[in-house]
């Protein structure tokens, strides 16, 4: 990007910034590069676990004290984790920036673990109202039928068995590895200057963990034969996806991918939505997406229908899946999808929290840091060929794996005949 300004340190830590002039405000994140795929299963959910421990406190601040800085700050402090990083970032007023860094960079790098069995419980408890939400645990469900036992098809949330037993010093032991100064990026947005944000990040890591082996992820996922995957519970609709592998990161075809997306589900003028919502109503929601890691990726699509709309739900997605992967899309489809993901790429660079994500990701995952120019550059260059061509290797019918959670499984596989018979008798 023309505006971002990159510093590595001796440690290999890196620092990236953009300064947005007409703004008073500062977004300033913390991107480790650990998440749920670097666990074995005996450590589930032990990167998610590890976000919440570090708001308990460290030996300068307690927890609440932690609360108190950001609250007189007029300012939040929040985290994630994903499947391949963790994140710490808040947004806040510019002459805040010392302070705030100075909490920030203690909570991530030096955590004392009090409190943690209090947590244990608030995390335990958070996988169970996971768990009574089925609309979100039909995902990974999906996730265990396309990735099979690789570690991308684990919950991030992780199992309560590991969350309740796993002790401090395994903990900080994984600490340790995870979030040494080469497996971090930190990244500031708005109103911030790069030359004193690298000073006092040099200061902040006085103390801090010194470079660690984190050992590499697992290897990229295999494909394999579509399977099905299906979670009993007693619910008023059946939630139900299709997925299969997607696209790494740093692929080219990315953009066109977005815009395949949009039409297919992504949008309120998509296929999805129009066909299966607008014209028989029969679901509330109904969406596609897709999701980048390192060296894979996923598409998938969802629908929660009651039962006796399941059969002609999953029909009419067959029915559209076949006709984009084979006949393509209209060139007014192209040019309407294509202005979308212009418009929302557009209007998300006017957050800069939106910007400082964007920085930190990118850089943390190797991916090309391009400017608003060259994005929208990129997706006006997706041509109508692209979009059938992905289509047709990506979101095929034949090669996709579906996933469930209702009551009746064999009311999941009759509908399924109808999307690709021999995924229903897998």
């Amino acid at each position: 990007m023309d505006d971002a300004q990159i510093t590595t340190l001796d440690s290999g830590l890196r620092v990236v910034s953009e300064s947005v002039e007409s703004v008073r405000s500062t977004a300033l994140g913390f991107w480790v590069r650990s998440g749920s795929r670097d666990e074995s299963a005996a450590q589930a959910g032990l990167s998610h676990f590890l976000e919440h421990l570090l708001f308990k406190g460290t030996a300068r601040f307690s927890s609440f004290e932690i609360d108190e800085t950001f609250d007189a700050m007029g300012a939040e402090v929040n985290a994630g984790t994903s499947k391949e990083t963790t994140s710490v970032y808040s947004r806040f007023m510019d002459r805040h920036l010392d302070r705030a860094l100075d909490v920030m960079a203690d909570m991530v790098l030096r955590p004392t673990y009090p409190d943690i069995e209090s947590e244990r419980q608030v995390v335990i408890e958070e996988i169970a109202m996971y768990e009574d939400e089925p609309q979100d645990k039909v995902h990974d469900v999906l996730a265990k039928a396309v990735f099979g036992d690789h570690p991308l098809g684990r919950p991030i949330i992780g199992q309560a068995e590991v969350i309740s037993s796993v002790p401090v010093p395994a903990i900080a032991s994984y600490h340790r590895t995870r979030y040494s100064p080469q497996n971090i990026v930190i990244s500031a947005a708005g109103s911030i200057d790069h030359d004193q944000l690298v000073t006092r990040v040099e200061q902040s890591l006085d103390g801090a963990p010194g470079p660690s082996p984190n050992g590499a992820p697992e290897t990229a996922p295999a494909g394999s034969e579509p399977r099905v995957c299906f979670h009993a519970k007693e619910t008023e609709q059946y939630h139900l996806c299709l997925g299969a592998l997607g696209l790494p990161r740093d692929d080219d075809r990315r953009f066109a991918l977005r815009v395949l997306d949009t039409i297919l589900g992504g949008s309120t003028s998509s296929r999805l939505f129009q066909e299966v919502r607008e014209k028989r109503g029969l679901a509330y929601a109904v969406f596609s997406y897709s999701g980048h890691y390192a060296d894979s990726g996923h598409v998938g699509l969802y629908v929660g229908t009651r039962p006796d709309n399941v059969h002609e739900a999953m029909e009419v997605i067959g029915t559209e899946l076949t006709r984009i992967s084979t006949d393509g899309v209209t060139d007014a489809e192209l040019e309407r999808a294509q202005e979308n993901v212009k418009g929302r790429t557009t209007l998300s660079m006017e957050s800069t929290l939106s910007r400082m994500n964007r920085l930190g990701s990118s850089l943390l995952m190797e991916v090309p840091l391009l400017s608003l120019d060259e994005v929208l550059a990129a997706v006006d260059g997706v041509t109508s060929e692209d979009v059938r061509q992905l289509a047709a290797g990506l979101f095929d019918p034949s090669r996709m794996s579906a996933a469930a959670v209702g009551a009746n499984e064999d009311v999941f596989r009759e509908a399924l005949e109808t999307v690709n018979p021999g995924l229903a008798a897998a």
